[in-house]
């Protein structure tokens, strides 16, 4: 339904998404938003910016989770689960409730391309983005990448492309959103505290495709297996699916490699587009993730010639398989944005040839190992436990070591893995920090993570150059 000409808004949560969703109301007016109200949640607190909202007319109310009065529109933070107590005050006060994307969604006019996955998103949206812009078609990554889609949702006209990536959070208080091509890279589990159970986590990225039709397409690794267990759910009567995978699924939309080179089929034309080995990104997982941006930006009207030549010139992004510098003939890598083991075992695949040295550990997530130790053993010379998370980690690797050909070993802390992987490599090596943790142990975040990881490389390589 389109949204109220005037309504009263009720935004949950005063991070970062709150403010953008209160930062848009101000700028709308009271002649479309007629009041603001914030509940902060139970442990919030007034801050300067919180204070500076408040005199601008915005009010918010702190320190609970009980909602009070009567809303037109509702609009919750990512960080609040849709299965909290909060969540259900504020529905109970409210003619409705969403997400921002959902927001952001009815007040654009461009279409969008959506992104999803457990790992993947955001090499794949920048991806499109990249190829879009490269063929001279209006475009914007907004989203779960940095840029909130609220920002710039009444800022483009129907020639321009919204290019989002969405998290599990935020699709899941989607109720109209209807992206014209929808991305589907893996389900694997995680966020299970915000979504209770796994079903509910992988019902929450299919959400996706809830509202496209035949004439939009939506793209699915047709070979993760996360996503194939919900087929059903995908290949409906109603969708325009294109099979994505290493291989050719012989359907009429498909995306494949084909003799080392990928190609995309879209209702069965053929675009063949560059050598997998031309990629600057590395790893079979970056070939699909390549494949996914091609056809999308093809079916978003990239010519054939112009998404070659963006694949040509992309970039691997920040902290996830970037190279960082070679120290002693040893080569450095930084995915700190592997947080889970699923992304540390498809970085692996980018060292196919390597031995690897790599760094395992800080906040322990308490997902399974013994699966993914064994994976981890088959594909590396050694590992580095480290962190708050290094005995359970060397646990399960010494366990998965039943040959005893991967030396393991264990460190404090970040700094400490690096001396001891240091020690370890040899001329030709890969140092890895691909941790399957979060990083809330010792950094703020994943991105402290990597930038600490790569400044302290640098600060090696800098100190054995002034030794030479």
């Amino acid at each position: 339904m389109p949204l109220p000409k005037t309504f009263s808004l009720l935004v949950l949560g005063q991070g970062l998404t709150g403010i953008d969703v209160v930062t848009w109301a101000l700028d709308a007016g009271s002649a479309r938003v007629s009041s603001i109200t914030v509940y902060g949640g139970a442990s919030s607190e007034p801050t300067e910016r919180t204070r500076a909202l408040e005199s601008a007319g915005v009010r918010f109310v702190y320190g609970t989770e009980e909602v009070e009065g009567d809303y037109d529109i509702c609009v919750a933070s990512p960080g609040i689960s849709e299965f909290s107590d909060f969540f259900a005050s504020a529905a109970a006060h409210a003619g409705e409730i969403m997400g921002e994307p959902e927001l952001a969604w009815r007040l654009s006019r461009a279409p969008w391309c959506a992104i999803t996955g457990t790992n993947g998103k955001t090499t794949t949206t920048t991806l499109v983005n990249h190829l879009l812009q490269g063929a001279g078609i209006e475009s914007v990554a907004v989203g779960n990448i940095g840029t909130p889609a609220i920002e710039e949702a009444e800022k483009h006209g129907p020639d321009a492309w919204m290019v989002a990536e969405l998290s599990s959070y935020q699709i899941a208080t989607t109720h109209e959103l209807h992206p014209r091509v929808a991305v589907l890279l893996n389900i694997t589990p995680d966020h299970l505290a915000w979504h209770r159970t796994h079903e509910n986590y992988a019902l929450a990225k299919i959400k996706l495709f809830d509202n496209m039709t035949a004439d939009d397409l939506i793209i699915v690794d047709v070979e993760d297996e996360g996503v194939m267990t919900y087929a059903d759910r995908i290949f409906t009567g109603g969708h325009r699916v294109l099979s994505l995978g290493m291989a050719d699924a012989g359907t009429r939309d498909a995306a494949f490699v084909r003799e080392s080179r990928l190609v995309v089929r879209l209702d069965g034309e053929e675009f063949d587009l560059v050598h997998a080995d031309d990629l600057a990104i590395a790893g079979q997982h970056n070939v699909i993730n390549a494949l996914a941006a091609s056809a999308a930006a093809l079916y978003c009207g990239a010519p054939a010639d112009c998404v070659r030549a963006g694949l040509d010139t992309f970039s691997p992004l920040e902290h996830r398989v970037e190279p960082c510098g070679e120290l002693d003939g040893v080569r450095y890598y930084n995915d700190s944005k592997a947080t889970n083991t699923d992304a540390v075992e498809k970085a692996l695949t980018a060292f196919p040839d390597d031995d690897v040295i790599l760094l395992l550990g800080g906040h322990d997530k308490g997902t399974p190992l013994e699966d993914f130790a064994a994976y981890v053993c088959d594909h590396v010379r050694a590992v580095v436990c480290y962190g708050e998370a290094r005995a359970r980690f060397r646990r399960a690797i010494e366990d998965a070591d039943r040959n005893q050909d991967v030396d393991i070993a264990e460190a404090d802390d970040l700094r400490d893995a690096v001396d001891v992987a240091r020690s370890l490599a040899s001329r030709g090596d890969v140092v890895l920090l691909s941790p399957a943790c979060s990083s809330f142990d010792e950094f703020s975040g994943f991105e402290e993570r990597g930038r600490y990881f790569k400044s302290y490389v640098e600060k090696l390589r800098q100190a054995h150059d002034d030794e030479e």
